[in-house]
């Protein structure tokens, strides 16, 4: 049976990627550098830090250079997206029906501890969460599986019997890497894009808890 839900953050609980988009398009126009939206579809959703200034900067980015752009970047992000905050359509409902199955959920991000921090308040849903996991939390990013097994590990729950929410390739994999069974959320990608998933749905209206435990029979 399902013991444990776990949701990435960017694109799973609130639909962000567009406002990393402006805050990519801000930081590298400094920089005299204009990647379109294709190339952010392709190298920058789902990934980490470390990864997206690497490749867009054409160069290993590390150490304290790391750190501080990496702290101008999220900091323009949570700048502009502070006021815009929303969840993806039924996310919360669907949050109070996990809660009256008494099923521990977590968080499992590849995203900043502010950037997590800022969304979780606003949506007032972080007491909720028994694991919360970002990027600071582990030494491998997506799509190794080492923060889902480590959200499992949290939840005190069998990573067979993990169910995970993602909306990106890399973030799939990591599931899928875990063992567990994933849910694709299709605000990003399509099904075409993405590794086969158990359940794909393009938001959590679309959802019961009938076809989630089915996945677990």
């Amino acid at each position: 049976m399902l013991q444990a839900v776990i949701f990435d953050m960017d694109g799973v609980i609130c639909h962000t990627n567009p406002y990393h988009s402006i805050a990519f398009q801000q930081f590298f126009a400094k920089r005299n550098l204009n990647p379109t939206e294709e190339e952010y579809k392709l190298h920058m959703y789902g990934k980490n830090n470390s990864y997206i200034l690497s490749h867009f900067l054409g160069r290993k980015i590390e150490g304290k250079e790391l750190a501080d752009l990496e702290f101008e970047k999220e900091s323009l992000f949570r700048e502009i997206y502070k006021t815009k905050i929303q969840p993806i359509v039924g996310y919360l409902d669907f949050l109070t029906k996990l809660r009256h199955l008494n099923l521990p959920v977590g968080v499992a991000t590849s995203a900043p501890r502010a950037n997590m921090d800022l969304i979780l308040d606003t949506l007032e849903v972080k007491s909720i969460m028994s694991s919360l996991l970002s990027e600071e939390d582990v030494s491998k990013h997506k799509p190794d599986p080492e923060v889902y097994l480590k959200s499992a590990f949290n939840l005190n729950a069998d990573p067979k019997r993990c169910l995970v929410f993602e909306d990106s390739f890399s973030g799939v994999s990591a599931g899928l890497n875990a063992g567990m069974k994933v849910v694709g959320v299709l605000s990003t990608h399509t099904k075409e894009e993405l590794p086969v998933c158990d359940l794909y749905i393009k938001d959590y209206s679309e959802l019961n808890l009938d076809q989630i435990q089915q996945l677990f029979l």
